[in-house]
């Protein structure tokens, strides 16, 4: 697996979920359900100092997987990518492509 970070254009749902994504200069739709968790930032290294009551962003970072093909090839393999999303910033970050046969999501109850 590969592991960077990559600034992609992501669409979402009205809920917020990643729907489609652009990368590369190409054009992803999702093949499945997203799966969502956090993970913690090193934000010192960020930050020079956490303002006080600022906790949400802060400290965690929401990450998405995704499995995804291309928009205009229905037939393209999957890829499955994790996306990191800032959400005081909106930003979002490619930062894993999963190698060869892509992982299956859990489907989520």
């Amino acid at each position: 697996m590969g592991i960077f970070t990559q600034s992609v254009a992501v669409g979402c749902t009205t809920a917020g979920a990643p729907e489609r994504l652009e990368w590369n200069g190409r054009i992803y739709v999702l093949a499945a359900e997203p799966v969502r968790w956090y993970e913690r930032r090193k934000w010192w290294t960020e930050e020079r100092r956490a303002e006080r009551g600022r906790g949400a962003g802060l400290v965690d970072h929401e990450v998405w997987r995704v499995q995804v093909r291309l928009e205009k090839a229905r037939n393209a393999p999957l890829l499955t990518l994790d996306l990191s999303h800032h959400v005081d910033s909106g930003r979002w970050r490619l930062v894993r492509v999963h190698d060869g046969a892509a992982v299956r999501l859990k489907e989520s109850a």
